[in-house]
């Protein structure tokens, strides 16, 4: 089922507010199994009203249309619609009269102009609000739906469920509707698209999305179909193939994130980590923080800034900074090392680097970062020259911090 968006307001267009209302009603479509083809928002302008409807439903099985329902002079909503259908309006008594009553309930002062929110076109039948005044409606035209509820969003998050869904679900017919999320790091969008170009997905139900969320990237696996165990059955078999192709960059599934998945390592392996932050100062100690019980396996965090406090609190040689830089390996490696031994911690990570926009040079320019991880036995470290502006370095840092750390736990010999 092909489900079109139309969102109208001068405030819209305007950019005086945003649009949240499109971006929810089609995650709520996609993960029913149903398509949005075309979204556009308009404003209070007949013409351009009619004319979206024209384009939206040339696309759509139905079309769900948000704003212009309350009582004032610049709601025309329904008017438009209804001259768009060449229906008459007409005033539905017992929505007037439920209107009435939750004004009273309220001790909201009546005006006359409110019995406008009781108006629908001839034929309409009228879809209830259960918090806002003005109530929604639905047309049949030629086949296709016109669903129109009111544009504020807490009246559309609540409507959605309740009230659009069972009736785009009358239509459409049971599907089921199975998705997974595979959480990928360290490979480009591109790379990935190239990895899974043989996979299988003709002839099974599942279709595959990519989601950048930098500086992850998200595939989310959908199956639909009104047979739940052939769904089931093509989201595995696609699953596995894509495992079978990325494993190497994939660090979680759904709601999985970085920061809680390193979290259940240390705590299945009874272990402590204390972390020391140049470049990232403190993004990666407050990913660490952010999961609870994270106060079971995290020691502490040091923002060591300066050469200074790396010498202080972390015991790195003043020499070893003289010689080698506050950024560089020799430096990262005794900062993990100390911030492990100072806390008393079993593993300790250490970042460190030049964020920019200034203090690069030829040897290192801005972007050079250097992550190490040690538990006293063994320690790695990996530099990597990054490309982007000072805000990203720091963010990417930290994930790539994150990852290390989860390999380094893991076990795997890969973690270079």
């Amino acid at each position: 089922m092909n489900i079109g968006i139309l969102t109208i307001g001068n405030e819209l267009t305007s950019g005086r507010i945003a649009d949240t209302n499109t971006s929810y009603l089609a995650r709520e479509f996609h993960v029913r199994g149903w398509d949005v083809p075309v979204s556009m928002a308009v404003g209070d302008e007949a013409g351009a009203i009619g004319e979206a409807l024209d384009f939206i439903l040339e696309r759509s099985d139905a079309v769900v249309v948000t704003g212009g329902l309350g009582p004032t002079a610049d709601d025309i909503t329904t008017e438009c619609i209804a001259k768009y259908c060449g229906l008459p309006l007409y005033l539905d008594e017992a929505v007037l009269q439920t209107i009435r009553e939750r004004f009273a309930a309220r001790g909201l002062r009546w005006t006359d102009n409110n019995a406008k929110q009781a108006m629908f076109p001839q034929g309409a039948e009228p879809l209830r609000n259960p918090v806002g005044t003005a109530w929604g409606y639905v047309l049949n035209r030629g086949g296709k739906l016109i669903a129109v509820v009111p544009g504020v969003p807490m009246e559309v998050k609540r409507m959605t469920p309740e009230v659009l869904v069972p009736l785009f679900e009358q239509k459409a017919g049971k599907t089921y509707i199975l998705t997974k999320t595979i959480k990928l790091f360290g490979l480009a969008e591109a790379l990935i698209d190239s990895a899974l170009a043989d996979l299988p997905l003709a002839g099974t139900t599942v279709s595959l999305g990519f989601y950048p969320r930098f500086p992850e990237n998200h595939l989310v696996l959908t199956a639909r179909s009104a047979d739940r165990a052939r769904a089931e059955a093509d989201l595995a078999l696609i699953g596995k193939g894509v495992v079978e192709r990325l494993s190497r960059n994939i660090f979680g599934y759904d709601e999985d994130t970085l920061e809680g998945m390193i979290g259940a390592l240390l705590t299945e392996k009874k272990l402590t980590i204390s972390i020391a932050e140049s470049l990232t100062g403190g993004l990666i100690a407050d990913r660490i923080t952010n999961v609870p019980g994270s106060s079971a396996y995290f020691e502490r965090g040091i923002v060591a800034y300066s050469n200074r406090s790396k010498t202080e609190l972390l015991g790195v040689p003043e020499e070893v900074i003289r010689e080698h830089g506050a950024v560089s390996r020799e430096t990262a490696v005794l900062m993990a090392e100390g911030v492990r031994k100072t806390s008393g911690a079993d593993v300790g990570l250490a970042t460190t680097g030049i964020a920019g926009p200034s203090g690069g040079t030829g040897a290192k320019p801005v972007g050079t970062v250097f992550i190490a991880v040690s538990d006293g036995t063994r320690t790695v470290c990996r530099d990597f020259a990054f490309k982007w502006e000072r805000r990203r370095i720091k963010e990417i840092t930290t994930q790539w911090a994150l990852e290390l750390t989860r390999r380094f736990l893991a076990g795997e010999s890969h973690v270079q």
